[in-house]
Order: C-alpha cells, then structure tokens, then sequence
C-alpha cells in the first residue's frame, strides 16, 4: 500500500484546504512531540496521513452532521477525537490521565484553533455527561470500553470504536454482559481494521431482576 500524501486524503474525505492546513498543523506538532513523550510509534509517522489522520478523520462519515457534543476515552494523541474536531465536531471532550498528553493536547487543540477540553484525569473521575457519541481507539477490549462509556451514554448516543482482527472475540465477551445494536463497518485506512457501531446499549438483568446497568 502506497504513502497516503496529504492531497489524496483531502480528496478521499472531501476536505477543504483550510481544514487540511489544521490537519498539516496537527501532523507537524505530532512529530515535534512524538520523540519526548512517545504519542505514537515513530514508524507510524512514516505513512502518518493514513495510520493516523485517515483513520481518525474517517469516523466523521459515520457521525450525524447534527451531533455536537463527543466525548473521547483515553485520547493520547488525540485520535480520533481532535481530528473530528478539525473536521467539524463542534463540542469534543478529550479524556487523558497522562499529564504530559494531556499537555500535548491543549496545545495541540490551541495550534490547530480547534474547541476542545482536556480533562487530564481518569475517566472514572470525569463527572457524569450526555454525549451525542463516544469514541475510542486502541484503549481496550470492548466490554471494557462500553464499561467506561455508560457514564457518557444517553439514549440516542452512539458508540463508534476503531478496531482490529480482535473485533469479533470481542464482540463475543462483550455480549456476556450488554445487550447492544452494532454494526461492523469496514476502515478506510486499514483493510484489516474495522470501526464498530455501538447503540442501544443496556446491561442483562442479573438473576434477581433488577438491572445493574443503565438503560440508554
């Protein structure tokens, strides 16, 4: 698979060059970074528009032009989260225990002019919101995910989680405990790769019939 060049991914989704110079900004505050504070493996870098940016950036065709308010589990280097900012999520919400990432974030929200906040704790510690869509990416295995998610889910909110060849075993733990919607929708970035839907979610009735998860 050839180098994906900044150009060819403004074409694939359709991106303005104003928007691709925020991306460009992005992508060159990554690489000043990455070698002090190891955002993303160095070899990434290499074809950075596709590992990273088009990973990222392709979640917005799957997000209601509508939703405003996004919250991201364990941002890093704010994939995918900051990237759906740059490209028009109007409230994005960034969740990041590791001090130095999150100051990698601020700056990088400030640099690319992006409406973002950083809660630098961990998710658990975050008060309780609605968001309009949940985002991860390489955090943790699904039922973990969806653990953390329940704080930020409301009944329309849906879940969109970038995964690998794991997805399906996944899948199969995960549905041990929650009873959910999903669809399994094919990366543009990665032919082994998938990005997961996520709606509907609600936790099994445990044997007493009470529910110990949040209906959404």
């Amino acid at each position: 698979m050839s180098i994906l060049t900044p150009d060819a991914f403004a074409e694939t989704l359709n991106v303005s060059r104003e928007t691709l110079d925020r991306l460009r900004a992005y992508v060159d505050l990554l690489a000043s970074w990455n070698p002090r504070i190891n955002l993303v493996s160095a070899a990434s870098l290499v074809d950075v528009w596709r590992r990273h940016i088009l990973d990222s950036g392709q979640l917005i065709r799957h997000i209601d032009p509508s939703s405003r308010v996004l919250v991201d589990l364990g941002s890093g280097a704010g994939l995918p989260a900051l990237i759906l900012g740059i490209l028009g999520v109007p409230e994005v919400h960034l969740i990041e225990v590791d001090q130095r990432k999150a100051a990698f974030l601020r700056e990088a929200a400030r640099v690319t002019k992006t409406s973002a906040t950083v809660h630098a704790t961990r998710i658990e510690s975050v008060t309780p919101f609605a968001a309009d869509v949940v985002t991860a990416r390489a955090l943790a295995p699904l039922a973990q995910l969806l653990e953390r998610a329940v704080p930020f889910i409301a009944a329309t909110t849906i879940c969109l989680f970038l995964k690998g060849r794991g997805l399906h075993d996944e899948l199969t733990a995960a549905q041990e405990k929650w009873i959910m919607q999903t669809q399994i929708l094919a990366s543009l970035a990665d032919p082994t790769g998938h990005i997961l839907r996520v709606e509907g979610l609600r936790a099994h009735r445990p044997p007493s019939g009470r529910s110990d998860g949040r209906a959404c």
